[in-house]
């Protein structure tokens, strides 16, 4: 590969964030591996662990695609917030941008139809409602992005709720209370935690016209109403298994919930002892660790139900 094409190769790179495609595709993985151990248990395959892959791969590139998409509605506030992007800093074309856009969302619905385990294209469908819900988030006319609380909706259901049912689906049928049962805690915690995101941009959001819930409310009182997201959706998965809604591990699932629920307390405590500093730092640590908390949760559950 000659220097200039390597050169535009990193520029693409950057623009799919690579960073944040590792948190989908465990979501995937960690989804197959539940479903496989979920009642009743099934015996890994070469097809299912082939259509785990697949999923995978199409949850990070459907990530991808979507960074990328947000990238070119964001132009004018992220040249305020995130000005060393490839867009902002004119390194990239917007023609290009939806090149890479348009490219990555077929290659990731091409590869969710490849995954059909017992003939049932159950995942292309999911990937189809995430797409959907992608596009609603971040285009016009619609663009929940600006609408408050409906942006934390249209980024909980596609990378909480929806990315756990696909994962499950690469070898297991979705009919059923339990996949969905774990779709809505990784949902509802993503509800409130996506937030923490915002704090930083106020300033770029404010003035491009997007109404998040710091602009809306407020620094302090945002903090405190995301707070729950990071603590009641782990105490379900408690309930989950007492109730036999989740058929994992017992011991394993309620130590989960445990850990999460504290882990969530302590972020919850970083968050509202300095409320004000989460607008000043764009990279403060509860940004960081809502990440980590959906890496621990996602292993977490593969665990419960591998043993």
């Amino acid at each position: 590969m000659s220097r200039g094409a390597a050169s535009r190769a990193a520029v693409w790179l950057e623009l799919a964030r690579p960073f944040t495609l590792v948190a989908p595709a465990l979501g995937v993985v960690s989804g197959a591996v539940t479903a496989v151990g979920a009642a009743p248990r099934d015996p890994w395959t070469s097809e299912l662990i082939a259509f785990t892959a697949i999923g995978a791969v199409m949850a990070a590139v459907l990530n991808a695609g979507n960074n990328a998409l947000n990238q070119i509605y964001d132009l004018e506030i992220d040249r305020i917030n995130k000005p060393q992007r490839p867009l902002t800093s004119g390194r990239m074309s917007i023609r290009e941008a939806w090149t890479f856009t348009c490219i990555t969302y077929a290659i990731a619905l091409g590869l969710a139809w490849r995954i059909a385990p017992g003939g049932r294209h159950e995942c292309f469908w999911i990937v189809v409602a995430a797409a959907v819900a992608t596009l609603i988030y971040s285009c016009p006319p619609l663009r929940t992005k600006q609408q408050g609380i409906w942006a934390n909706v249209t980024i909980a259901i596609p990378r909480g709720v929806l990315l756990k049912v696909a994962g499950w689906s690469c070898v297991k049928t979705i009919w059923g209370l339990e996949p969905w049962f774990i779709g809505g805690i990784f949902g509802l915690f993503l509800l409130g935690a996506s937030t923490t995101k915002d704090f930083a941009d106020m300033e770029g959001d404010a003035r491009g016209g997007c109404r998040t819930l710091p602009i809306i409310y407020g620094v302090r009182r945002a903090a405190w109403m995301i707070s729950p997201s990071f603590v009641v959706p782990f105490l379900l998965i408690s309930y989950g298994s007492l109730t036999g809604i989740l058929t994992g591990n017992f011991v394993l699932l309620q130590l989960l919930a445990g850990v999460m629920s504290l882990y969530g307390a302590y972020v919850c405590y970083l968050m509202l002892r300095k409320p004000e500093e989460l607008a000043l730092d764009a990279n403060h640590v509860s940004w960081a660790h809502m990440y980590r908390m959906m890496f621990v949760a996602q292993i977490g559950f593969a665990l419960a139900y591998v043993f």
